[in-house]
C-alpha cells in the first residue's frame, strides 16, 4: 500500500467535520446553558463531584478522581474549594487520604440544581426526537467508553478496579 501523504488530506476536512472541533462546541453549548440554567454558583465539575459524593458517601479523594474523570490534583483542588464553601468535609485517614462527605449545605445546594439541571438537560435536547436523543446518549457513551484510556484521568469504577484487581 502506498504511503499517503495525510497533511495535506487533513487540510481537505471541513472543520465541522471534525470530532474533536465538535466536542469542544458541545463542551462550550453545555457549559453555557448549565450557568444558564443552574446559576453560577456551582461549575459542572463540581456538580458532578457533589452528585458522586451523594452517590457514594465518604468515599476518598483518589477514587473519586477516579469514579468522576479527574486527575487527583485537580479533584483535591475542587474537594478544597467544595469544603470551603461548605458543602463537603474532609476526613484525614491513613496514608494521608481524605475522606470526602456532604454536609447539609452541600446537600440542599444539589437539591436546588436539580430544576436547574432537568431544565438543562431539555435546552440540549429539546431539537432531537426521542430517538435521536437515545441515539446521541449511546453514542456518547461508546464514545467516551471506547476512548477513555485516551484520556489524562481514565475514568476507574468501583467494579472495574474491583474486576482488575481479581486479573
Amino acid at each position: 500500500m502506498p504511503d499517503l501523504d495525510t497533511s495535506s488530506d487533513a487540510l481537505s476536512i471541513d472543520l465541522y467535520d471534525q470530532p474533536g472541533h465538535l466536542i469542544r462546541r458541545a463542551q462550550q453549548i453545555a457549559v453555557s446553558v448549565f450557568h444558564e440554567k443552574v446559576g453560577h454558583d456551582i461549575t459542572p465539575v463540581q456538580y458532578a463531584v457533589l452528585r458522586m459524593l451523594q452517590t457514594a458517601p465518604g468515599i476518598d479523594q483518589k477514587t473519586l478522581a477516579q469514579e468522576v474523570g479527574l486527575d487527583t490534583s485537580t479533584a483535591a483542588d475542587i474537594a478544597a474549594r467544595l469544603e470551603a464553601k461548605g458543602w463537603i468535609v474532609r476526613h484525614l485517614l491513613p496514608r494521608r487520604q481524605r475522606q470526602l462527605l456532604l454536609t447539609p449545605e452541600g446537600q440542599a445546594m444539589l437539591e436546588r440544581t436539580v430544576p436547574g439541571v432537568a431544565a438543562m438537560q431539555e435546552v440540549l435536547l429539546a431539537s432531537l426526537n426521542v430517538t435521536e436523543r437515545q441515539d446521541l446518549l449511546r453514542l456518547m457513551r461508546k464514545f467516551v467508553n471506547l476512548g477513555n484510556e485516551q484520556s489524562r484521568a481514565p475514568v476507574r469504577s468501583c467494579q472495574e478496579r474491583a474486576i482488575a484487581s481479581r486479573d
